[in-house]
C-alpha cells in the first residue's frame, strides 16, 4: 500500500506493524524486510530464477552487488537528509547540513556517470538488472526532489540511462500500481 507522505511514522497503527516507521515495509510470510535493495534481492533468490540477478560466475557480479548497495548507501542516503532537515523539519542550521547532502548525491554519481560514459544501456551483465531498478530509484527519488534541477543536472549520459529505465513498460506499471494504492489509502479501502 502507499500511504501520504511525509512522515509514514504517524499513520495510525503503523508503527505496531513496522517499529521503525519506515517505508519500504514487505511481508512475505514470516520475512519482513525494511531494506530498499535487500527486498528485491530477496525477491530474486527466493521466487527466481530470473536474469534480473547477476550470478557469481559472470564477469560483473562484483558490479551488480556494488551498484546495488550503492543505490541505498551512497545516492540515497544523502537524499533522505536533505529530506528531512529541508523539506519535513527545515529550519535554518539544519537546512545547510541539508542542502550540503543534496550537493553530495549529485557528487556522489560519478560512479554512475563514469560507468554509463561508454554508452551501455543497462549497468552491468549487458541487461536489465536490479542494479538498475536500485539505482534508477534513486535517481527517480533526486528528481522528485528536483535534486538535478536545483544542485544538478544529471550529466548527459545518465540522464539517458534515466529517461531509458523510465520508459520501460514495468516502470509504468508500477507508477500506476502506486497511484491505485494511494488512492485507495486516501479512500479509506486500505487499513494496517
Amino acid at each position: 500500500m502507499t500511504m501520504p507522505f511525509p512522515p509514514r511514522f504517524l499513520a495510525d497503527g503503523y508503527t505496531k506493524i513496522n517499529v521503525l516507521g519506515t517505508i519500504p515495509y514487505f511481508i512475505d510470510g514470516e520475512t519482513h524486510m525494511t531494506e530498499s535493495c535487500g527486498i528485491p534481492m530477496y525477491l530474486a533468490e527466493k521466487y527466481g530464477p530470473t536474469t534480473l540477478k547477476v550470478l557469481p560466475h559472470e564477469p560483473d557480479f562484483g558490479s551488480y552487488l556494488n551498484f546495488i548497495t550503492h543505490a541505498d548507501a551512497t545516492l540515497t542516503f544523502p537524499q533522505t537528509v536533505f529530506l528531512r532537515f529541508v523539506v519535513q523539519e527545515p529550519n535554518k542550521k539544519l537546512q545547510e547540513a541539508g542542502i550540503a547532502y543534496a550537493k553530495w548525491f549529485i557528487a556522489r554519481l560519478r560512479l554512475l556517470d563514469k560507468t554509463l560514459d561508454d554508452g551501455r544501456e543497462y549497468l552491468c551483465a549487458g541487461r536489465m538488472t536490479l542494479a538498475d531498478i536500485c539505482v534508477t530509484f534513486a535517481l527517480l527519488l533526486g528528481s522528485s526532489l528536483s535534486l538535478d534541477q536545483q544542485y544538478g543536472p544529471y550529466k548527459p549520459q545518465t540522464q539517458a540511462y534515466f529517461e531509458r529505465m523510465k520508459s520501460r513498460p514495468a516502470f509504468f506499471a508500477a507508477v500506476e500500481e502506486e497511484k491505485a494504492s494511494f488512492a485507495d489509502w486516501e479512500a479509506g479501502k486500505s487499513k494496517l
